[in-house]
């Protein structure tokens, strides 16, 4: 059900309105001089991102936009672009991440937009050449995004400045964000102490921010340390407007959020209540609710936000598969510094590793991991690599003395090996030894004859010529493609889309050649698709409609696994013969590799041979690369623990294989 809330005459300028005509400077003054606490509803990028996996779809956003552009015109910004939305609208979606910005800010012109991006690594898990990161500002603030807020995954401060100078540049708000970890309210927490946070407060201040914000990415800033965190920064910084994120994990968000606005903060985040809580963002409709006529009213109606929400109560049914199974808040978060982010998304991915049983154990070994890489701020795309080691030890049955001990012999996750070799910058209080030592050594960067950055990675990263990456998707899939009849537009912000996830964008492209735009179907078509007999009304521009009927499903051949599907499109009869994937081949037994003999490589996870890259004959090292699985975002390199010759190679691109399958046997040869 969409509301039809009443729109109101404008007394005053609006945030937006000041961004726009006055700039960035006087936005923030704006946001400094305000009588009230303003909110971020975050409901459209990390509630759902946080509680179901990043699946809400663009489509479900656009049908309640107008009503949230008149209930929420007094707020800071709505956040509804960036973190993982970019990818996943891509790899899972099927939807172009610009469009998608492009049509929400058309929808919603009165709220400044707000999008998450990670410094150096922009919407990436990796670092990008400079230019990279530039462009894509550029393009972000030209369709849509008002507000960046930037962090960088290890508080690197260097990665911060590239992403602060890109989006001034673009002239976008810089919101510099301090990512939070542990707990300044007890000494005994160790090296992220209080006067750690002052200090990177004051360079990112330095650095020319115009808002600071404080994202506590796992839910672990109590209401005691809000206090004492924004009190302390406010006390050193009065003119700077301090913006403060949190999650519900262990049920403390709301009077986390309060402690804030109490000591001094400006803006706090919160999710409409049907995604709030868990993992996500504190309840809009409480915060609202519980500062109503006080000081720090927040100028939204509960009224107007109830009637958004109830969209949000019915809307939520529809992703039910995506929903981690989470019945309540956990204190076990201040045990683990999980992402509220990451959960429900590490949750899916242990499930699809075959490790939906061992939930309790990847939790636990997501702790030891924190302890393996240094105690480091987890946040993507330090908190991936956090959960790739995690999953790691679990799957094979490793303790934490293990993976240092036999470090130079595991097939270690490729986020691990390069988080080691600084690809992501240098964490707060360096690499741990002697595990980074033992991660690298044998390891190259690519293009160079060094196993390590020393510095900021994207600084020695030769610029991406633009024009010839353009030129290349013109090929594969524009003008100058073999796809002529149906080849597309090939956009700038389709270079960085390709600049970012190339081997996603290169498989979105391919379903938009063999389907289309499907962006415009309803969800629960999208999701579960059409029954014999329905018929189905899609909008697929304005006064532009296709009703679709599934006539019939035809029996699937056994020769090819095709199926000719009959359908009426306006009453026009229409017949497609697809390929039925329901109907899976039969699962390959594989060996098993054996344990006791070194040259008999299994491996190290279940997923997909990526590539092989030795043949049988071939000679080996100790550290020579054999073959690239992936599975679920994770990349894994196997290497080779011994020297000799490749005797067999039992798999090939494209093979699912399980933990411990035998995939290369070397004879190996005396030292």
């Amino acid at each position: 059900m969409i509301p039809d809330i009443p729109t109101f005459a404008k007394t005053t300028k609006s945030l937006k309105e000041i961004f726009d005509s006055q700039g960035a400077d006087d936005f923030a003054k704006a946001v400094r001089q305000h009588s009230g606490l303003l909110v971020t509803d975050t409901t459209w990028r990390d509630a759902h991102q946080s509680l179901l996996a990043t699946r809400l779809r663009t489509i479900d956003m656009l049908n309640i936009a107008p009503s949230t552009n008149v209930a929420l015109r007094n707020a800071y910004s709505l956040e509804c672009w960036g973190g993982a939305t970019f990818d996943v609208s891509m790899r899972f979606l099927n939807e172009c991440p610009w469009e998608r910005l492009e049509t929400l800010r058309e929808a919603i012109p009165d709220i400044p937009l707000q999008m998450l991006l990670r410094g150096a690594n922009a919407v990436g898990y990796t670092s990008y050449p400079d230019n990279v990161i530039f462009e894509f500002c550029r393009l972000a603030k030209k369709t849509g995004i008002d507000v960046f807020r930037i962090f960088d995954s290890l508080n690197y401060i260097e990665n911060l400045k590239l992403g602060v100078d890109a989006v001034g540049e673009a002239g976008g708000i810089i919101e510099g964000a301090v990512c939070y970890t542990g707990d300044i309210s007890d000494p005994k927490r160790g090296k992220y102490n209080l006067e750690y946070y002052l200090d990177f407060v004051r360079k990112l201040k330095d650095l020319g921010i115009h808002v600071l914000a404080i994202k506590d990415m796992a839910g672990l800033l109590k209401p005691s340390s809000a206090e004492m965190l924004v009190s302390a920064i406010r006390a050193e910084h009065f003119n700077l407007p301090i913006h403060v994120h949190t999650h519900d994990t262990a049920g403390t968000g709301v009077a986390s959020m309060l402690a804030a606005a109490t000591a001094g903060a400006d803006v706090v985040d919160a999710a409409t209540d049907a995604l709030s809580g868990l993992t996500s963002q504190p309840s809009l409709g409480a915060l609202v609710a519980s500062t109503a006529g006080t000081k720090f009213d927040t100028g939204i109606s509960l009224k107007e936000a109830s009637a958004l929400n109830e969209y949000w109560e019915e809307c939520r049914g529809l992703y039910s598969p995506f929903e981690s199974g989470q019945k309540s808040g956990s204190a076990d978060v201040y045990t683990h510094e999980m992402p509220g982010g990451q959960y429900t998304n590490l949750l899916y991915q242990s499930t699809q590793l075959g490790l939906s049983g061992q939930w309790s154990q990847v939790k636990k070994a997501y702790a030891t991991a924190n302890r393996l890489l240094g105690d480091i701020i987890k946040v993507t795309p330090s908190s991936k690599v956090t959960g790739d080691l995690a999953q790691f030890i679990v799957s094979n049955n490793l303790t934490e003395q293990e993976v240092i001990d036999k470090a130079d012999a595991l097939s270690f996750p490729k986020s691990v090996v390069e988080y080691f070799q600084g690809y992501l910058g240098i964490p707060p209080f360096g690499f741990p030894e002697p595990l980074r030592s033992r991660v690298i050594q044998g390891q190259t960067i690519e293009g160079t004859n060094r196993n390590c950055f020393e510095g900021r990675p994207g600084a020695t990263l030769p610029s991406l010529d633009l024009v010839e990456a353009k030129e290349i998707l013109e090929e594969k899939w524009g003008a100058k493609s073999e796809y002529r009849s149906g080849a597309v537009e090939i956009r700038d912000v389709d270079v960085m889309s390709y600049a970012m996830y190339p081997a996603v964008f290169d498989e979105f492209m391919e379903n938009v050649r063999l389907y289309g735009r499907i962006s415009y179907l309803d969800t629960r078509t999208f999701l579960t698709g059409m029954k014999v007999g329905q018929e189905l009304s899609v909008n697929i521009e304005k006064g532009k409609v296709l009703i679709i009927k599934l006539i019939s499903i035809g029996e699937t051949t056994n020769e090819d696994g095709m199926v000719n599907i009959q359908f009426e499109v306006n009453g026009q009869p229409r017949m497609a013969h697809i390929k039925d994937k329901s109907t899976g081949s039969e699962s390959i037994r594989r060996p098993k590799a054996l344990k006791e003999v070194a040259g008999s490589i299994g491996a190290p996870m279940p997923g997909v041979v990526l590539k092989t890259i030795v043949s049988v004959g071939d000679s080996v090292s100790v550290g020579d690369s054999l073959l690239v699985l992936s599975a679920m975002k994770m990349e894994t390199n196997v290497f080779s623990p011994v020297k000799g010759n490749v005797s067999k190679v039992l798999v090939a691109a494209g093979d699912q294989i399980d933990i411990g399958d035998l995939v290369v046997e070397i004879e190996e040869t005396k030292q």
